[in-house]
């Protein structure tokens, strides 16, 4: 039987029995329906039976329709249940256990690994069953993201469901597509309220980002969720390195790509908040560098245009614990932004700028040990190079908040990528130009001392 088909006929069984149920008739009226939550425990329950193929497809729709019913507290309460009810059962890890130190062989080996997977990932895969599944998923866990806070022990829950998407979200199941303003609608809408780097304003907006000969998008979509793109780059074709992204978005400086010289990833954005921890990035840049290299052999140069998100809290932080802090006429003239109008002001405070944020991007370190900037340790890990400082290169008021306007650019030497990216990898070395370790040594003029305390 054609397994496809037979998904198809039973999603569009179960969304007439939906759409019949939600107009109460005949003693329907006066026997209200169980709580969604009790609905979904019982359809899990029976979902890990035996039974056919076509009847699990059905229950998993149907379980998955009683999670979209469920309030915050409910699939709380659910999660808990999946945590604690569907864990590996600790008489069957014991005997598997005791069996292979017994034996010691693959097979006690392999019945271990069985005893030892909660009956949760069991439980997800039946789950994933029915058309659309996969997305339902995904969305769950986004839900499951928001209370781990709150929640911390659900967190084996989570392993278990990023387990499982690392499987499902391989590389080899992802489908790149390039997007312009012939793509169809459906997914550029999405690309505009996907869009997390630089908001895009309206149609018009997207329209200077896709149409122009000089411009690309390309996307990673997974066959099992259609048209819901799961990351995607924006890339300008320029003649140099940009060193500023209002230019940039405004459509200026237009060049015919057989002229260009330097590909600019500008905006990458995660559209999937289910999907977090998936790694998509390192294949989406390498496959567009190679897309875009076997397109316009005269590009030479891949940088990035990157936001710095972290470098205006860092530099607050370093003022209240009285490590770096800017001079007073600079410090002045940030606090009062007089510098986007003064050029005076701007001046002099650039060059105390950029020794903070050279200092803050080669030393600042998160709990991990890698570069504290979230975006530094995306393109770093990746396999470039800290390449340019650039200030003011982002005065949009996010730019200004989140970075005091300052914007960087990542450098992808196609020669040296894997050599980069080892050298992050194994010791954490920022690999960066020569200028940019200049300006960090100057940063070491504005440590307080027992004078200014």
């Amino acid at each position: 039987m054609n397994v496809t088909f037979l998904q198809d006929l039973l999603s569009r069984i179960t969304d007439r029995t939906r759409r019949g149920s939600s107009t109460p008739s005949g003693d329907r009226q006066h026997t209200p329906s169980k709580p969604s939550l009790a609905q979904l425990t019982a359809a899990c329950a029976t979902l890990m039976q035996s039974g056919g193929e076509a009847s699990r497809i059905l229950v998993a729709q149907q379980a998955l329709d009683h999670y979209a019913g469920l309030d915050a507290a409910e699939r709380r309460t659910f999660f808990t249940l999946l945590a604690e009810r569907y864990a590996a059962d600790p008489g069957a890890v014991h005997a598997a256990y005791a069996d292979y130190r017994k034996h010691e062989n693959n097979a006690s080996l392999q019945r271990l690994f069985t005893a030892c997977e909660p009956r949760r990932q069991d439980l997800l895969r039946r789950l994933n069953l029915c058309p659309g599944g996969t997305h339902e998923l995904v969305k769950m866990r986004a839900d499951l993201l928001d209370m781990l806070k709150e929640a911390p022990e659900l967190a084996p829950l989570d392993a278990d469901f990023a387990h499982l998407f690392a499987s499902w979200f391989n590389r080899g199941f992802l489908m790149l597509e390039s997007i312009d303003w012939n793509t169809r609608a459906a997914v550029l809408e999405k690309i505009i309220h996907y869009e997390a780097v630089h908001e895009i304003q309206d149609w018009s907006d997207l329209r200077r980002r896709l149409d122009p000969e000089d411009r690309r998008c390309y996307a990673f979509f997974h066959p099992a969720i259609g048209d819901e793109p799961l990351i995607f780059v924006e890339v300008a074709l320029c003649r140099g390195i940009p060193d500023n992204i209002q230019t940039l978005l405004a459509g200026g400086d237009e060049v015919a790509p057989r002229y260009a010289d330097t590909a600019v990833f500008y905006s990458i954005s995660n559209c999937q908040r289910g999907l977090k921890g998936i790694s998509f990035g390192n294949f989406l840049i390498k496959q567009v560098v190679q897309e875009l290299k076997r397109e316009l052999p005269n590009l030479t140069q891949f940088v990035t245009l990157s936001p710095v998100p972290g470098f205006a809290a860092w530099l607050a932080q370093q003022r209240e614990t009285e490590h770096y802090r800017l001079s007073a006429p600079a410090a002045n003239a940030l606090k009062t932004a007089e510098w986007q109008q003064d050029t005076p002001a701007r001046q002099a405070l650039e060059p105390e700028i950029r020794a903070l944020a050279a200092r803050y991007l080669l030393e600042a370190k998160h709990t991990s040990g890698l570069p504290l900037d979230p975006v530094a340790r995306f393109h770093l890990g990746n396999g470039a190079s800290l390449h340019r400082l650039n200030w003011p290169g982002d005065t949009s008021s996010k730019g200004v908040r989140q970075a005091h306007a300052l914007m960087v650019n990542y450098l992808y030497e196609l020669d040296r990528i894997e050599q980069n990216h080892e050298a992050f990898s194994r010791e954490g070395s920022v690999i960066c130009a020569s200028d940019v370790r200049r300006q960090a040594s100057r940063a070491d003029a504005l440590r307080y001392t027992s004078v200014d305390a």
